[in-house]
Parts: structure tokens; C-alpha cells; sequence
């Protein structure tokens, strides 16, 4: 339909750039359809100039569309309305307990301002009130029958005070594990109070120009320990996006903080000489068990430092099934497991 994207800036700090924002918008004047936004960004901070922000889409006739991937942050405390978003979709997978995808299909539910609800979707079957007769989007009019059940439930359970509790947690949560790790890998972007939301960004590019361990290397190491590495290299390359949510338990957020810690003393020591800066324990990250069945052993460093960094583990090991993958390999040669297409005919 002739429409195209324009890339707003962003500041040093990772939020909108006003300026830039400002420039553009004004630019575009009447032909400014929407902004979209995630909220608290997607760099871990409430960012303070938001409804400025859509305050100046506003003034240029546009609408805001804001992503409700962050929603674990926002429950209870604000509202996506207050903050001046006209649409909101709702991740229930991040914030209201279904599986990721859910099974399929996916879904997910979407709210708007008053004025834009003759706009929505309508249903032949099922009339919907307040929509202006537009075509269907989805076989069903309100979703999967197989996902909205657990988010009912889910929130039935919790009322509102519960939900609260989990923003609170989540958000409580995210801030312990910054604080407990920013003495041992820098936290890229928090708040002018020193705060994050309900997720961190750690910035390992140092780390990798100081001693070449890269965020795979990290990722990878973390198996080792028995954690599946948080989201890598977004929405920074060379970082991790660490986003424990309100599920996890102190004991749990210890034992990962003492991983990490643990990890970062190998980097330490790739960095001192100590360990050889190609054949160490965080390069040949993840370790198997028949790595350490293996009579062959022929590394610089013991199957106890490969297989169980920490003590505990010895009571209860998480095994890595298959050592690294080449990544660039598998992304550029594709091995379909796909039926035929004769099956389908």
C-alpha cells in the first residue's frame, strides 16, 4: 500500500531519540501512519520521555502501536492507554503462562482505544459488537479455545494482587541479578536511578576484546553449568539479555549468579595465560558425557573443570546431548525434514 519504514535514532542510553523523532515526524507530517514501540524498552529501562514520545506521533495525526512484549513489567503497574498507545497485542506466553506458541496456533489478544474499535475484525459465524464488519482474521472469533483457558485460569488464580506481585518480582528479580553481576561484567543500560525493568543487558565486548571468549563462548560454557543461555546478542550484538521473570526462586537466581561469576573467573584466567586462548573450557563449551567417558582425554585442563565447574553438580547433572554446532554452516545449508509433497496431494 505504499507505505515504508523510517528508523528513529536512538541516545546513548538506548532510548528514543526526541530529537531525531521530532525531525522526522515533522517531516512526514501527514503521511506519519504510526509509531510502534515496546514499553519498557527492549534495552530493560522504563523510559522516562514515553508519552512524549507518543505525544509527538499524536500531534502529526498518527496512531502508536505499542508491543506488549514487556508486559511482565507493566501488570498492575501502569497502563498501556496511560502512557499513550491507541494499540496494544498482548504476548500471553511472556506474561499470562501459555507455552511459547502454545501448541499452535499462536495467538494473541489485541486491545485498542475506543476509536479505533469499528476498525476491528469481525466474524461471520459469531457478530462481535462494536466492530464495523470487517473480514475475519481467525477461524475462530476470539483465538484458540486450546490457550485462552490457561491465561483465564492464570489470572483467575492470581487476581489482582497477584498479578501485581509478579510485576513486582519479576521486576525485583531482574535488579538483583544486574546489581549481584555488574561487578564482574558491565550492565549496558540502566536508568537514571541505576535501575533496570524486569530484564538486564550484560555487554561481554570487552570481555571478547580483552581476551577473545566471545557471547557464544559464554552461551555455550553455560550448558556446562547446566543453564540454557539467556537471548544472545539482542537486541545488542555481544551481549546477553538476561530476563529471569517472576518463576524463578532465589536459590535458582544464586545458582545462576554463581555460574556467571564462575565463568567470568575462566574468562580471568583465558586473560592472565593461565588457560591456553584456543583449547579451554569455554572454546570447547559444551562438554558431553561421552566427552568424559572418552579414555582419549587430551586437554590442558581436568574433566572435573569441563564437565562439574561447581560442587553441587556432582549431586545432579544437567548433560549437554551434542558438543557445539557450526551455526554459519547450519544457517546456509538447509536440511529439510519435511514430508514430501506427494504426502500432501
Amino acid at each position: 500500500i505504499g507505505m515504508r519504514v523510517v528508523v528513529v535514532a536512538c541516545d546513548e542510553d538506548g532510548n528514543i531519540d526526541l530529537e531525531d523523532l521530532r525531525s522526522k515526524s515533522q517531516e512526514h507530517g501527514d503521511q506519519l501512519a504510526a509509531l510502534m514501540i515496546t514499553y519498557p524498552s527492549t534495552h530493560g529501562v522504563y523510559e522516562e520521555d514515553v508519552r512524549t514520545v507518543c505525544q509527538l506521533v499524536h500531534d502529526q495525526g498518527g496512531q502508536v502501536y505499542m508491543d506488549g512484549a514487556n508486559l511482565n513489567a507493566q501488570v498492575g503497574v501502569s497502563k498501556p492507554a496511560d502512557i499513550g498507545a491507541d494499540v496494544s497485542h498482548v504476548n500471553l506466553h511472556k506474561t499470562f503462562c501459555i507455552p511459547h506458541g502454545g501448541g499452535g496456533p499462536g495467538m494473541g489478544p489485541i486491545g485498542v482505544k475506543e476509536h479505533l474499535a469499528p476498525f476491528l475484525a469481525g466474524h461471520k459465524v459469531v457478530p462481535l459488537q462494536g466492530h464495523g464488519g470487517n473480514s475475519a482474521v481467525s477461524a475462530a472469533p476470539w483465538g484458540s479455545s486450546g490457550i485462552l483457558p490457561i491465561s483465564w485460569a492464570y489470572i483467575t488464580l492470581m487476581g489482582a494482587k497477584g498479578l501485581l506481585k509478579a510485576t513486582q518480582v519479576a521486576i525485583l528479580n531482574a535488579n538483583y541479578i544486574a546489581h549481584r553481576l555488574r561487578e564482574h561484567y558491565p550492565v549496558l543500560y540502566t536508568g537514571r536511578s541505576g535501575m533496570v525493568a524486569h530484564e538486564c543487558i550484560i555487554d561481554l565486548r570487552p570481555l571478547k576484546q580483552a581476551s577473545g571468549i566471545s557471547e557464544e563462548d559464554i552461551a555455550k560454557r553455560l550448558m556446562d553449568y547446566g543453564f540454557h543461555a539467556p537471548t544472545m546478542s539482542f537486541p545488542v550484538p555481544g551481549t546477553l539479555m538476561i530476563e529471569p521473570t517472576e518463576s524463578e526462586s532465589l536459590p535458582e537466581l544464586e545458582r545462576f549468579i554463581e555460574a556467571m561469576v564462575s565463568i567470568r573467573n575462566e574468562v580471568r584466567q583465558v586473560e592472565s595465560g593461565e588457560l591456553d586462548p584456543e583449547n579451554n573450557p569455554l572454546k570447547n563449551a559444551p562438554h558431553t558425557l561421552d566427552d568424559i567417558l572418552d579414555d582419549d582425554w587430551d586437554r590442558p585442563y581436568s574433566k572435573q573443570v569441563a564437565a562439574f565447574p561447581m560442587a553441587y553438580q556432582k549431586d545432579g547433572k544437567v548433560w549437554p546431548t551434542v558438543n557445539r554446532i557450526d551455526n554459519v554452516y547450519g544457517d546456509r545449508n538447509l536440511f529439510c525434514a519435511c514430508p514430501a509433497i506427494e504426502i500432501y496431494q
